[in-house]
């Protein structure tokens, strides 16, 4: 009778590379965004089960200390590469050696199999952790996060096409990593079908949301805390302000509501929390711009991103969340919203089918399409009341515990198997 297959063992160690933005960076603004979120919350999950991560990010201040603790068990360590200021996402390409030698000197101390494995997040952190995982003879596992040639693929009007090297470095790491971490399924055909990824080494996980934080709440309370009239009809737009997500969409909506529906548009209110980002740093008022020129800049509000414990106040207080995003690898920011009940109207993109159950999906990014069911939400209060029931029902079952039990898992997977290959390859 031959024996149950023997589960792989967890890692003591995990160090996870995000070379172009800092898990203390707050999220909303640059290129902070679902990525932070997702490396701050899996870190300390992790943390949580005993196992030590190490998170190595590029320094952009001066004063940055060496190394900080996020919570116990994870170090976020800055490494020098590259001067501090003026370099945008598109410059760090040229950095990748420097970051790398940094990485290395950190780490030089450090004795042989220190680390367990390498969970590198976005591909130029990809590059780097393909040659950290050669060089301490460890599994890289890769989250891509977006992906290039999928987002040429769906480009907003006037939005620039991601360059043909970043799709040659993505290839690059796809090849060369141990597994593969997608969001959804959809993201792992994607994977396949753009970059020929070896279906046996991709693993979907879902991303999570703190459900500690993010509940149902006092909604004249939330409305109070932020600022908003009680008898306004709240829409809310959270994340970087560029055309992938595609604001100006819901501002012209929101302008042919009004323009159709006085009786509703008078009390429309829309509010966005971010900060210019990509493209959208190239005119980093176009949108407030865009507000004045469609006639509603009386009805929209701006708001520099926040903290976490004020966003839940902008989820709570909202009557309807919108995500007209041209391509979303999950949605954070819509299951957040939803783990509040507040239902979202979002564009059937990406990862949204999966992350919206409480809400409405557009096909398309049509305005006449989005003002009509911008107006069908706002015109019916009981079907946001049901949808926000269901809203909350479907976050609860996406918890950031369940990310990191498959992380772990996925982590166990890509040991063995190393383990198998030099085995076999010593054999």
């Amino acid at each position: 009778m031959s024996s149950p297959p023997t589960r792989p063992r967890p890692p003591a160690r995990v160090a996870m590379i995000t070379v172009h933005t800092s898990p203390l960076a707050r999220p909303g603004t640059g290129d902070a965004g679902g990525l932070n979120v997702y490396v701050v919350e899996a870190a300390t999950q992790l943390a949580t089960r005993g196992i030590e991560v190490e998170i190595f990010t590029r320094a952009t201040e001066g004063r940055q200390p060496r190394s900080v603790e996020l919570v116990p068990g994870v170090q976020v360590r800055h490494v020098v590469a590259g001067p501090f200021d003026g370099l945008s996402k598109e410059d760090l390409p040229g950095q990748l050696c420097a970051f790398t030698a940094g990485v290395m000197r950190e780490v030089a101390g450090h004795p042989a199999g220190y680390y367990d494995v390498v969970h590198s997040h976005y591909w130029l952190s990809g590059q780097v952790g393909w040659l950290a995982a050669d060089r301490w003879h460890v599994p890289l596992v890769h989250t891509m996060h977006t992906m290039a040639r999928v987002k040429n693929a769906g480009l907003a009007a006037g939005d620039r096409s991601e360059p043909r090297g970043r799709e040659i470095g993505e290839a690059q790491v796809v090849e060369a990593a141990d597994r593969l971490v997608s969001n959804t399924d959809l993201e792992a055909r994607q994977l396949v079908d753009y970059y020929d990824a070896d279906p046996g080494r991709v693993r979907v996980v879902h991303p999570g949301v703190d459900l500690g934080l993010f509940t149902p709440g006092d909604v004249a309370a939330a409305r109070a805390a932020v600022g908003v009239d009680p008898g306004d009809l709240l829409v809310l737009f959270v994340g970087r302000v560029q055309p992938l997500k595609a604001p100006d969409l819901l501002l012209r909506a929101a302008a042919d509501l009004r323009r159709r529906r006085p009786d509703l548009g008078s009390r429309m209110r829309v509010a966005v929390l971010g900060g210019p980002s990509g493209s959208g740093l190239e005119r980093p008022r176009w949108l407030e711009d865009l507000a004045a020129e469609l006639g509603i800049a009386d009805r929209v509000v701006f708001h520099p991103p926040t903290t976490r414990e004020t966003l839940t106040d902008w989820y709570r207080a909202a009557d309807v969340l919108a995500m007209p995003s041209y391509n979303e690898s999950f949605g954070l920011v819509a299951l957040e919203a939803q783990a509040c009940g507040t239902p979202v109207l979002a564009a059937d993109v990406g990862g949204l089918p999966l992350a919206v159950r409480g809400g409405v999906l557009v096909r398309n990014h049509e305005t006449s399409e989005w003002s009509r069911e911008l107006e069908a939400l706002l015109d019916a209060p009981d079907e946001r009341a049901r949808l926000a029931d269901v809203a909350t029902a479907h976050a609860a079952g996406f918890g950031w515990s369940r990310t990191a039990d498959a992380l772990v898992g996925v982590y166990g997977e890509a040991m063995a198997s190393r383990a198998h290959r030099i085995h076999a390859d010593g054999a």
